[in-house]
């Protein structure tokens, strides 16, 4: 079997609703699809989200580097993982989130072959349910407190403050009034980089008590920061923005400045290094959140939720951020039951993709 055919389709998935992240509003999410077909007519469908500040890529770029990857991986076997990633990285420094798409697809693909999940091709499966956290991002008590009283009462155990655009003080009170109406439930806390160090150090020294972990709260790059919050902070601290290779996780590790961290396949560079990253939290004793971006379909959700079956240990739950989204484009989407997102049982991601959904969501770029 030989890769025939690989087309990705840059995309503008509408949202039900708008969320402050870092005190910026999404009320869309422009991400990529890509689509492979093989000679034998299986076809693989893989996602990344555009992100700019994270990755350094917008869906052009990501279209660019699938274009350019492609004539290196047309007639290679799909499944030939390993020798598949390792073509890419030799042939495009970075653009992990245009790797993570062809990677997704080529998963998706071996899963089919072989009649597996993506969760069985990784190995062992430990669970098929797991917690999902529901993220409280409107940035007002208003809205966010009433929101999580509902969504604990729906079976939620698990939820994310979007903190970082408010002064800190103000998101101290959020935080400690929604852990007064979900006590019992995991709360954390991500600042999506959005403090300076001072600011971090305040919402820490009045929130951290209430919260099981909080994360991101200054730059990536200021990991002598995240240590100082740390070692002030009552609650683990974790890292997102600042991890994007082994590398990373034993760095932040090493130097004290992260409990645990969110593993997103579009930092790291797919599904295999996401695992790979998992692995090493366990073994170093570190916390594991896996997550998607701002917003993605059952595609994406459905590979966050394999490898979350299949890594070692995700005790920071989940972030599948299809429940989000105003319009899916798989006729089965990914089901989340009372707060728990549940593994899809079928071969590769176990989505069926709905290609008329996908050309109508599609833009030029």
């Amino acid at each position: 079997m030989k890769i025939k055919k690989i087309e990705p389709v840059a995309v503008s998935l509408p949202m039900s609703r708008p969320l402050k992240m870092g005190g910026v509003v999404f009320d869309k999410s422009d991400n990529v699809f890509v689509r492979i077909e093989t000679d034998s007519g299986l076809v693989g469908w893989g996602e990344a989200s555009a992100a700019p500040s994270m990755t350094g890529e917008t869906v052009q770029s990501m279209v660019a580097a699938i274009r350019h990857l492609t004539p290196w991986l047309e007639g290679c076997d799909p499944l030939d993982l390993v020798g598949n990633l390792a073509i890419m990285d030799r042939r495009m420094y970075g653009n992990t989130s245009a790797k993570t798409t062809l990677d997704m697809a080529l998963y998706d693909i071996a899963g089919k072959a072989e009649n597996k999940t993506v969760a069985e091709l990784l190995g062992t499966v430990h669970r098929d349910r797991m917690p999902v956290l529901w993220m409280l991002a409107t940035g007002t008590r208003d809205v966010d407190v009433p929101e999580a009283q509902v969504k604990f009462q729906q079976g939620f155990q698990a939820f994310k403050i979007k903190v970082g655009g408010n002064p800190p003080a103000q998101d101290v009170e959020r935080t400690v009034e929604i852990r007064q109406h979900v006590n019992g439930a995991q709360v954390s806390a991500d600042a999506n980089q959005g403090w300076s160090l001072d600011e971090a150090l305040t919402y820490v020294a009045g929130a951290s008590q209430d919260l099981d972990f909080c994360e991101q709260p200054v730059v990536a790059q200021n990991i002598e920061g995240m240590a100082r919050i740390a070692a002030a902070s009552k609650c683990p601290i974790g890292a997102d923005e600042g991890l994007h290779s082994l590398h990373d996780i034993r760095r932040h590790k090493e130097m004290a400045a992260a409990q645990g961290g969110s593993l997103k396949m579009i930092k790291l560079g797919g599904v295999t290094r996401a695992y790979e990253a998992a692995v090493l939290c366990a073994e170093l004793d570190m916390n594991v959140n896996l997550a998607g971006k701002v917003c993605e379909s059952s595609i994406s959700s459905a590979a966050v939720l394999n490898l979350a079956a299949a890594v070692p240990q995700n005790n920071w739950g989940l972030s599948i951020t299809t429940q989000y989204l105003a319009t899916d484009v798989v006729r089965n989407p990914v089901v989340i039951k009372d707060g728990m997102g549940v593994l899809p049982a079928g071969p590769g991601l176990g989505v069926d993709v709905d290609e008329d959904a996908v050309n109508r969501l599609a833009i030029s770029v």
